[in-house]
């Protein structure tokens, strides 16, 4: 090896520039996200990219925040008032 030891001690050179590899740090998936077109949404999805940046034990507490958001949108859906429905010949009487 040509490595030089610096006056710390140290190994310059492309040894010291190699990065190790450790298996359970944090990396992202590089799943990609389409936008759905409604804001709320897609700023739900766009939270589950801050589970690439945690350690395993940290995507549960994302994921559950995800998915009640999820489903506070789904239940705002069926929360709004449609149209009347129709009446029924049955309703009107003489």
């Amino acid at each position: 090896m040509n490595d030089e030891v610096d006056d710390k001690g140290e190994v310059a050179g492309a040894a010291a520039a190699a990065t190790v590899y450790d298996p359970a740090a944090p990396a992202p998936l590089g799943v990609g996200r389409t936008p759905t077109g409604h804001a709320d949404v897609d700023a739900l999805l766009e939270r589950l990219g801050d589970a690439d940046h945690l350690a395993a034990d940290g995507h549960i507490e994302v994921y559950e925040d995800v998915h009640r958001g999820l489903r506070e949108a789904l239940t705002a859906l069926d929360a709004r008032p449609g149209p009347p429905a129709p009446l029924s010949p049955y309703d009107i009487r003489s």
